[in-house]
This record gives C-alpha cells, structure tokens and sequence, in this order.
C-alpha cells in the first residue's frame, strides 16, 4: 500500500492527512498527537474512525493542519482520517457514515454588516 492522501475542513481549518501502513504513529504539524493536542478528549475525537474500523495501531498518520483554533483542527484531521479510511476500504464507510462522521460540517462564521458593530447585534436605539 502506497501512501493515501485526504483532505478535511471545518470552519476555517484545512487539514490535510497521509496515510501509511505502520504502528499506529500519529503525527501532527511535525509533533506527537499527545504533544499538539493535550486534551484527551481532541485525542479520542482524533482516534474514533480507527476504532469503529479496527483498524487502531494498523497505520501511521502524517497530518498537516492549518487555520482556526484547536476545535475546528481536531474536527478537520478526524474527517480527513475517515476520508482517508474509506479510500483504504469501500466497506468503512458505512460505519463511519452510521456515527455521521463522513459529513463535512457546514457552519461558518456569520460575516459582520455595515452599519452594525457584529454579525447580528444592533447599536443601541435612541427614540429621541
């Protein structure tokens, strides 16, 4: 197996993901996960697609990611990871459609308008 490329994104992250038989190395931005992402929550979000696939430990992941906060990466690798998945497999993408994680989350920030100091909050009004 050669190496496999994905792409994933959310909000304004981009994450892109090769992957490639191995042990089970993940590697973010050149560091360890545990190192980029401390919080084990970002950890388990990032590790869920080998799990549902038993596949944990079977490939190493590169990943580079870039934009937005931690959230929006982790969110990014984790779809990027189960496109990756389904490239390896046809059969992985039921399970991993079955716990919605092959859909690329749509919301973006709401752009600011003129004549308003947010998106959707007003100035104040004065009647007189």
């Amino acid at each position: 197996m050669s190496t496999i490329n994905a792409l994933g994104r959310r909000k304004t992250s981009v994450a892109r993901v090769y992957l490639s038989e191995g042990k089970g190395k993940v590697e973010i931005n050149g560091r360890k996960i545990s190192d980029y992402v401390p919080i084990a929550i970002h950890q388990y979000k990032i590790n869920r697609p080998f799990e549902l696939t038993e596949t944990t430990g079977k490939y190493d992941v590169k990943v580079n990611v870039k934009g937005g906060g931690i959230n929006g990466q982790v969110d990014a690798i984790r779809l990027a990871i189960c496109r990756a998945l389904v490239k390896v497999d046809e059969a992985n993408k039921p399970v991993l459609k079955g716990e919605s994680l092959m859909t690329r989350d749509p919301r973006m920030v709401e752009r600011k308008k003129p004549g308003q100091p947010k998106a959707r909050k007003k100035f104040q009004f004065s009647k007189r």
